[in-house]
């Protein structure tokens, strides 16, 4: 798909998309959940879907309710074999998080993926099932990957540097297995507002981890007998919420809603990025709202992204409307994404007149110099699409975006938000 996207002066109210994030870990917690689950706000997104179908092929009944909420039962726990595998789709979530899960199972199960997914390390299964009595073939690293169980929950020490979804699995897959408390020692951990999440809904599911600032994290045994219905409402989604506020920030005013600001997401940083730029925004618990356009004149700003890297190409965008040279640390996180975005973001954005700098771990973009339109390329990335269409919205000249359904992996109605507030966006098949 194409999209075209002429400078615009945007208005209006929006509700923030599902939280991705939150919706496949609902997911996988729902699995393993001994009774039904009641997910309301599900997401639609393709990470999502992938989700869904992981579940069903473990073993999982969903049935859509009235009103869109979406009922789990799972009468296989442990999960099933998954009739010998299961694809992930695009999601660096679900192939780290699942795959622990997964191996709860005695069963041979093949996992795989497409896409960028199939390029990203996953060398960390090689080292760590066999110490957990799960028998393990990869692809040098990478998938598919072949696994058989059962799961033996034992005290291990991992390296969380690469990606705290990792971490994500196990913690959930050691929870249902526990016969006796058992620890996980973590050593450079990143991203650790996602470990919040996590632990904050494994709570909401009725599991005890106790996290010892995130050094090591004790798993203690839950009461299998306690079943109860559990519902579950998907939080809004502060990835690509940062998107609809930098839009508001750079081109108009707008109020978001669905956000939850009490949210463990590591995303909601964005809030303070905006406010260091000097955008004139107003917080509040039901609604978010960017009252005034920054034009060219929002102030350079320093932000530390290695705990919140999805934040970079928002921030980018935003960067390029302040005047000045923005500084971002945390790049190195960038580099096992749907592309390598510190690439991909100096290279479309220079297409915009945008010049980006690199060095070492740290992001140095030249804002406040104008914006024009381009022809810019996704890379298949939906966050780099996003970055561009934004940036767009006050750019001299149309913006033409090849590639442009990258979104649909985690915010399928977002050239159709931006519509609703007014942006001047057209779509075209390929």
């Amino acid at each position: 798909m194409i999209v075209t996207i002429n400078p615009s002066v945007i208005s209006g109210n929006i509700v923030a998309p599902a939280s991705k994030s939150s919706m496949q870990r609902a997911c996988a917690l729902a699995l393993l959940a001994d009774g039904e689950t009641t997910l309301l706000n599900p997401g639609k997104s393709n990470d999502d879907l992938a989700a869904l179908d992981i579940i069903q092929k473990l073993g999982a009944e969903i049935l859509q309710n009235e009103g869109g909420s979406l009922s789990i039962k799972n009468s296989k726990v442990p999960p099933s074999g998954g009739g010998g595998g299961f694809s992930c789709g695009e999601s660096g979530l679900g192939i780290r998080m699942f795959t622990p899960i997964a191996a709860l199972s005695a069963s041979a199960i093949t996992i795989t993926g497409t896409g960028s997914l199939l390029k990203r390390p996953m060398h960390f299964f090689d080292e760590i099932f066999p110490k957990l009595g799960i028998s393990i073939e990869s692809n040098n690293g990478y998938l598919p990957i072949k696994i058989k169980g059962p799961l033996q929950p034992a005290d291990i020490t991992i390296d969380g540097s690469l990606s705290s979804q990792f971490l994500t699995g196990l913690l959930i897959a050691f929870a249902k297995a526990a016969t006796k408390p058992v620890t996980i020692a973590v050593h450079d951990l990143k991203s650790k507002p996602y470990i919040d999440l996590t632990l904050q809904m494994m709570r909401q599911f009725g599991y005890e981890v106790e996290n010892n600032n995130y050094e090591s994290f004790c798993i203690k045994p839950i009461n299998q007998l306690t079943i109860k219905p559990i519902n579950y409402t998907v939080e809004g989604d502060w990835s690509g919420a940062a998107f609809l506020l930098v839009a508001g920030a750079v081109a108009g005013g707008i109020t978001v809603t669905g956000l939850d600001v009490f949210s463990t997401q590591a995303d909601k940083a964005i809030l303070q990025a905006l406010m260091d730029c000097g955008t004139n925004i107003s917080i509040e618990e039901k609604q978010i709202v960017i009252n005034a356009t920054l034009g060219n004149h929002g102030k350079a700003f320093h932000f530390n992204a290695t705990d919140c890297p999805d934040l970079f190409p928002p921030l980018v965008a935003l960067a390029a409307y302040c005047n000045g040279t923005t500084v971002i640390e945390g790049v190195s996180r960038l580099q096992h994404k749907e592309s390598n975005r510190a690439l991909t973001l100096q290279q479309e954005f220079a297409k915009m007149g945008v010049e980006i700098v690199l060095q070492d771990d740290l992001m140095m973009i030249k804002g406040g110099e104008g914006v024009k339109g381009a022809n810019v390329f996704s890379h298949h990335d939906h966050r780099i699409a996003m970055s561009c269409a934004v940036a767009s919205l006050q750019a001299v000249g149309e913006t033409v975006i090849e590639d442009a359904e990258a979104v649909n992996k985690s915010y399928p109605g977002f050239y159709e938000d931006l519509k609703l507030l007014n942006a001047a966006v057209s779509l075209q098949a390929n």
